[in-house]
This record gives C-alpha cells, sequence and structure tokens, in this order.
C-alpha cells in the first residue's frame, strides 16, 4: 500500500462544458488530488528530491485546467491523470476529483464532479 499526499480544494478559472456559453466566459473548477508514492525515502532524507514537489503539481494541474477547453469534465481529468504519471516517475498512481460547482443546468443542486483513478 502507498502513502498519499493529498493536495485539497485547488481552485482554478476553466472554459470547460459543451455549450458555446461555458467555452466563453471562465467559471471556476475544483480539483482534488491524491497522489500515491513511497514516502519512506523523503521521511528518511529530509530531501525534496525524494517525493513528489507538490508545488510544481499544483502548477501543472492549474495549467491543464486553465488550458485547451474541453467539452467534458472527463477529459480534463484524464489529461491531469496522463500528464501527472508522465512527469513524475515516483508516482504509483493518482486519484483526481474535479468539481464543476455551478453547471449551467435549470435544476438547483451542489455542482457535479468526476473522479479517476489511475495506477501505473
Amino acid at each position: 500500500m502507498a502513502d498519499t499526499i493529498f493536495l485539497t480544494g485547488i481552485e482554478v478559472l476553466g472554459r470547460h462544458g459543451c455549450s458555446e456559453s461555458e467555452r466563453q466566459h471562465e467559471q471556476l473548477f475544483i480539483v482534488d488530488v491524491e497522489l500515491y508514492l513511497d514516502l519512506s525515502r523523503a521521511g528518511k532524507t529530509d530531501d525534496l528530491g525524494d517525493t513528489v514537489n507538490y508545488a510544481q503539481v499544483l502548477t501543472d494541474i492549474k495549467k491543464i485546467v486553465s488550458g485547451t477547453p474541453r467539452n467534458l469534465i472527463e477529459t480534463v481529468a484524464e489529461d491531469i491523470c496522463e500528464i501527472l504519471l508522465r512527469k513524475y516517475f515516483l508516482l504509483d498512481g493518482l486519484k483526481i476529483t474535479l468539481h464543476k460547482p455551478a453547471p449551467p443546468v435549470k435544476e438547483k443542486f451542489s455542482g457535479a464532479a468526476v473522479q479517476i483513478v489511475r495506477n501505473r
């Protein structure tokens, strides 16, 4: 079983959605991430090189969510998974939860979200 780094409540403006309005006007997206990796070495060495630099992970996530508009939040979450697994070799896996708090629908509810789990 892997250790976990949690990054929660990452707020990013993006232009994702199927309607033209969603692609023209930025809206808030919230990302929660669990990074699965062995943290025992970092715990002993106190060296950033022995773990994943979560400040850089935050930058990567913000770049993806604020970047190329996608129709589906499923695609945005998949993009995050693919890029993080490709870039951070220490990761054994990760879980991404991408929240869209104010989707443009008539029904009153607190938002939509997708969760994707990927492992090496």
